[in-house]
């Protein structure tokens, strides 16, 4: 940010009286302009024994697959962003399930909350932010071509949970980029 928003002054970068990280202020009005992490909602789409993936039809991982999800707009719950990006991205209409991972990036400032969730009917299309769409069956999952490692690990950990029967809240962080 180089300009206020507010009255259009050059933006200084210091920290605040009474804060202890560098803000971008502007000095000639006063306001202290925050800047916070982007949360990702999504879900994992299941109809039987199947889960729901989109081909991404964008950058960035264009042409892998990955739950659908993205960021959450203002004025929605997470929940509300989850069932919206599900259908946006891959035409389908779920219930959700409960929140079942939170996945902490602070490395590109991004938080993802993932729900299970049921397909109320198995229907769907590929979306404008989607090439394909599919149910795929544990054993079909393209492990390799999965695009994030936040989807990666949401798929691992409900196909563990589901051998139980026993579906527990799940968190990590995942402080550096891994490489694949």
């Amino acid at each position: 940010m180089k300009f206020c928003p507010q009255c259009g002054n050059a933006i200084e970068e210091l920290i605040p009286e009474g804060d202890n990280r560098v803000r971008h202020v502007c000095t000639s009005c006063d306001i202290i302009h925050y800047q916070n992490p982007r949360i990702i909602a999504g879900c994992i789409p299941v109809w039987e024994d199947n889960v729901l993936l989109c081909k991404r039809a964008i950058n960035p991982r264009k042409g892998f697959w990955t739950l659908p999800a993205g960021f959450m707009e203002l004025g929605e719950t997470t929940e509300q962003a989850a069932i919206r990006e599900t259908l946006e991205e891959a035409q389908a209409i779920v219930r959700t399930n409960g929140l079942y991972c939170v996945f902490n990036l602070p490395h590109i400032n991004q938080v993802y909350m993932i729900y299970r969730s049921t397909l109320l009917k198995p229907e769907f299309s590929s979306g404008v932010e989607s090439l394909e769409t599919r149910l795929f069956k544990e054993d079909e999952i393209p492990w390799d071509e999965l695009a994030f490692e936040t989807m990666r690990m949401s798929l691992e950990y409900f196909f563990q949970d589901r051998k139980t029967a026993s579906f527990k809240f799940r968190t990590a962080d995942i402080t550096e980029p891994l490489l694949r």
